[in-house]
């Protein structure tokens, strides 16, 4: 018997079509989209998709058939049968004498196939029509494998005594520079989008010691890469008494194990699906001085970076290889950052004053992670804001804490999206991040 009506309140005891090998011979209702439909001479299949999985019907009898050809593929269906072995099934078992109906109009064509194994799609093709080829399998698990890394974040920082907070998105200042944001009106004031919750989240020291937040940042510089997005979402957390740098990277490395672990444990399909693994983390991770790095780049690689204030995406894939051979690492700390290419609030080396006690974290070849440790009294703000020529009147909102007592501390930010990319092995961060924004595209 198949049903063609059309009813919006679905009914109470669903089950989900990964479940169904545990359930052989009783009578079910599974529900989601008609992924695909397979006719043959005598019998229809109809293999529908939810969150779980796949699940199939099998449905018989021409009355049945002709019915079930009036359901084009995406249509959401409710289909309840009798849960029946059939190794060739997905799981298992499928769904025999069902009964069909429909809880959506019929769907309109996707933009391709979605059923096929592989994406036969575009990059621009797939980002134009997000809304729908994200319900293809194979581009679904990175954002799966998303999710549980930012509850491997949350729960890693928990565990070490951190604070989640949630800080405005719109601030009156810029917080590192007035050239990479986005101005916007608020009410007929100026006002920007926050490039970083940085200076929240050190205030934030003052209160909890310990905090973390995951959000929104952005950035308004015309980038056109595979690895730049106006928006993206960072990871940020930032502890109070710190004695130096170290500090934060020894916190760094239990953040992003316990993304990795989560990975592994909450998203082990999606990365089975995509052929990947989640990195080991070594309990210590390698590291290496900027200066000392460059002395190695100029050695081995016939380039000579030195006076460079920064790695060039180049240099940061040949030491990150050069760590893989080395330590049989995917991650490498490189530390000792020069101070004119890091923000105001950054602590200079002592003894070295014109590096910093900061670091980058590099994983797979690309900088994941920027932190280290910050200033933490007010005079010494004072004093970093003259020598870079800034008045020190744009950031006396956030002055004002450090003039209340604040102990030494410092942070770090993670980019979620650019975290996946590697994970997953994307060549280009969009296809591991939901609705990219960048210097094109602002729809879907």
């Amino acid at each position: 018997m198949i049903s063609t009506s059309t009813t919006t309140i679905p009914p109470a005891g669903r089950t989900l079509a990964a479940t169904l090998p545990r359930l052989i011979g009783r009578r079910v209702t599974v529900q989601g989209w008609l992924h695909r439909r397979r006719t043959l001479k005598s019998v229809e299949f109809l293999v529908l998709r939810d969150r779980s999985g796949l699940a199939q019907a099998v449905v018989s009898g021409p009355a049945a058939m002709a019915a079930a050809a009036g359901h084009p593929e995406e249509t959401v269906l409710q289909v309840t049968g009798t849960v029946t072995a059939n190794p060739q099934a997905p799981g298992g078992a499928e769904l025999t004498s069902p009964e069909v109906t429909a809880l959506s109009g019929p769907a309109a064509a996707p933009p391709f196939d979605l059923f096929r194994p592989t994406v036969p799609a575009t990059l621009p093709t797939i980002l134009d029509h997000a809304p729908v080829a994200l319900r293809h399998p194979m581009l679904r698990a990175p954002h799966a494998i998303s999710a549980a890394s930012v509850a491997g974040f949350r729960a890693a920082l928990d565990a070490l005594g951190f604070t989640e907070i949630h800080t405005p998105k719109v601030v009156a200042t810029a917080t590192e520079s007035g050239a990479n944001v986005f101005e916007i009106d608020w009410f007929g004031a100026r006002a920007y989008l926050a490039q970083s919750p940085q200076f929240f989240k050190q205030a934030m020291v003052g209160v909890f010691e310990r905090v973390y937040e995951t959000g929104p940042v952005f950035r308004a510089e015309p980038h056109d890469t595979a690895r730049h997005l106006a928006q993206y979402t960072s990871l940020d957390a930032e502890l109070g008494f710190v004695a130096d740098h170290r500090d934060v990277m020894a916190v760094v490395r239990d953040a992003v194990a316990g993304m990795a672990g989560a990975v592994r444990a909450r998203a082990g399909e999606a990365c089975a699906l995509l052929g990947v693994e989640p990195p080991e983390v070594p309990e210590r991770i390698p590291e290496i001085h900027f200066a000392e790095a460059q002395e190695l780049l100029a050695a081995r690689t016939g380039e000579d970076p030195r006076g460079e204030p920064d790695l060039a995406p180049a240099h940061e894939r040949w030491l990150s290889e050069w760590a893989l051979r080395e330590h049989g690492s995917e991650f490498l700390f490189v530390t000792g950052y020069p101070m004119v290419k890091r923000p105001f609030y950054t602590h200079p080396e002592p003894g070295r004053p014109e590096f910093s006690n900061s670091f980058d974290l590099l994983f797979r070849g690309l900088e994941l992670v920027t932190g280290g440790q910050r200033l933490h009294r007010y005079e010494d703000y004072l004093s970093a804001l003259a020598a870079r020529g800034e008045s020190p009147e744009p950031y006396a909102g956030y002055l004002a804490a450090f003039r209340h007592g604040m102990p030494p501390h410092g942070g770090f930010a993670l980019g979620l999206e650019r975290w996946t990319a590697r994970v997953t092995g994307a060549d280009n961060v969009r296809t591991a991040t939901l609705f990219p924004r960048d210097l094109h595209r602002l729809t879907p």
